[in-house]
């Protein structure tokens, strides 16, 4: 299966599809060091090495059941992805993620844009009937985004995520086939 290539622009920045030459800029813009409230938000560890981060990369990126997109400032830099990633062709359906690796791009617009983008392209081009995603309950803005986008909560898994020293929820969503035919008529 050869990967549908697609790109999108507003306002400088490109959301489009990674290839393994960005790895050591992915890289070098965003974990060298990671963020730590992004870190916290998105769940992951906030250290990794040059090697662990370069080499899942290219695995990402050479997946054919997966679609890895870069968030590109309009400077040029990877400011985070949008991944489609553990599509079921034979069920129609796939999990989705986004990232954005600086908290100084957060409440811009910018993951509400890629969302929306990357949702559309699910829905028309890989011709899913379900996506689905995992919003943890002390990231609200992103789960803000995830409902403007059509997103619907599905469940909650209690007290799934150590935050520090308390426990959060892992809220469960997900947006169909037809709901999203009925948000683009609307």
């Amino acid at each position: 299966m050869t990967k549908i290539n697609r790109e999108w622009e507003k306002d400088g920045f490109v959301l489009r599809l990674a290839k393994i030459e960005d790895a050591e800029q992915y890289y070098e813009d965003n974990f060298n060091p990671l963020d730590a409230q992004i870190a916290r938000l998105t769940g992951c560890k906030s250290e990794f090495s040059h090697d662990e981060v370069v080499g899942f990369f290219k695995k990402c990126v050479k997946s054919e059941e997966r679609y890895d997109f870069l968030i590109i400032s309009p400077e040029g830099k990877i400011i985070g992805e949008s991944v489609i990633n553990e599509i079921d062709s034979e069920v129609r359906s796939a999990n989705f993620r986004i990232g954005l690796f600086h908290s100084t791009e957060c409440g811009k617009g910018i993951g509400s844009w890629a969302i929306c983008k990357t949702r559309d392209f699910a829905f028309e081009e890989l011709q899913l009937h379900r996506l689905e995603l995992d919003v943890f309950s002390y990231n609200t803005r992103a789960e803000k985004a995830y409902i403007k986008a059509g997103f619907k909560r599905e469940g909650v898994l209690r007290d799934a995520i150590k935050d520090g020293d308390s426990y959060a929820d892992d809220i469960l969503m997900a947006i169909l086939e037809e709901e999203w035919k009925e948000l683009k008529t609307n």
